[in-house]
């Protein structure tokens, strides 16, 4: 935890967790477009040999448990103490584990995918390439890789919480090139990307990649 980011981003989700789970209670039931990239995800790595798959940032578990009613075997990492104890409190039968996706504490080629849903997006542009490269570490070859994350060109900062509590947490909008670029230098091919809701002020965009065989 040596540095700055991480330390903040965990204290602020720490802050904040029972006000982020409430917010994100439902979010899948009126996201059409969200479901069916996960059901392409679980889908994909089952095609690929099956096996567990980890939901990387997976904060209060609701992603995890979207996965394993799927029919995949998905576990969920996150930085926040407070995220996880949430999780294991409402999905007592899935696996969760405080980490960071800096330095996933998992083996080589041990997992069958890889999901970062909204969850690099605190992640500052330097470290991107590093934590994309620890994807491709654990994701067995002919695996698939999914990143969602918002687009555009600048950072916000927020220090209120949805409790009304303060926190600090800079969430960054990228454009999907440049993630897409960063996925091909940590040696991953891109397979697709989409594009969601390009009239909002802040789009979202999913890239699906691939760990090559």
């Amino acid at each position: 935890m040596s540095d700055a980011w991480l330390s903040t981003t965990r204290d602020s989700y720490d802050t904040d967790a029972p006000g982020y789970a409430e917010k994100v209670r439902g979010l899948l039931d009126g996201s059409p477009h969200l479901r069916a990239s996960l059901t392409l995800f679980a889908d994909l790595a089952r095609e690929a040999g099956g096996g567990p798959v980890v939901d990387v940032g997976c904060g209060p578990g609701y992603v995890t448990r979207h996965l394993h009613d799927l029919g995949v075997d998905a576990f969920g990492i996150d930085l926040s103490p407070e995220m996880i104890a949430l999780a294991r409190r409402d999905y007592p039968d899935l696996r969760f584990e405080i980490g960071t996706m800096t330095e996933l504490d998992l083996a080589d080629e041990s997992v069958a995918g890889v999901l970062a849903f909204w969850s690099v997006i605190h992640v500052p542009d330097d470290a991107v390439p590093g934590v994309f490269r620890e994807f491709r570490r654990v994701v067995r070859p002919g695996c698939p890789v999914l990143v969602g994350f918002h687009v555009g060109a600048e950072a916000s900062h927020d220090t209120e919480g949805y409790t009304g509590r303060p926190i600090d947490v800079v969430s960054h909008r990228r454009r999907p090139e440049q993630v897409a670029e960063w996925l091909r230098e940590a040696g991953l091919t891109i397979e697709s990307e989409w594009l969601m809701r390009p009239d909002d002020d802040v789009p979202g965009a999913i890239i699906f990649a691939r760990r090559p065989v």
